[in-house]
């Protein structure tokens, strides 16, 4: 299965480690080609290169055009800034996107309780796999 791994790039780490267990189990995964800057970066770091990623270098389309031709995005939705299974604006839109691509969508962690996000996500009808890379299939 084609696999696009999404979320805050604040867990890039997560995602490359993620990313790379995936393609040991046979799947084709892949995450932003913009992540490198961000490996081994502190937090503030990482949001001053988001910034910049987002506003010249086109981020949002950058991962649209990836997306093509997959079968389904994971989200990893960690804990980030008091927000427990957070799910941020860009990833909220990239889920958006797999859902109108046709792909499936799984979530790492279960829904967030974020205002006006819950009901948007639930309606895409996410797989919540708890970690558990086995139930992506």
């Amino acid at each position: 299965m084609r696999i696009g791994i999404i979320g805050s790039m604040q867990f890039t780490e997560r995602m490359v480690e993620t990313r790379d267990r995936l393609i040991a189990t046979g799947h084709d995964a892949f995450l932003t080609t913009l992540h490198e800057p961000l490996l081994g970066k502190t937090d503030k770091e990482k949001e001053r290169i988001k910034l910049y990623q987002k506003k010249n270098l086109d981020a949002i389309r950058e991962f649209w055009r990836m997306m093509q031709g997959a079968d389904a995005v994971l989200v990893l939705n960690f804990d980030k800034g008091g927000v427990k299974n957070y799910i941020g604006g860009n990833t909220l839109m990239e889920i958006g996107f797999a859902h109108v691509l046709g792909q499936r969508i799984f979530l790492w962690n279960p829904i967030p309780d974020i205002p006006f996000y819950r009901s948007e996500i639930e309606a895409m009808k996410p797989v919540v796999i708890n970690g558990d890379l086995g139930l992506i299939r």
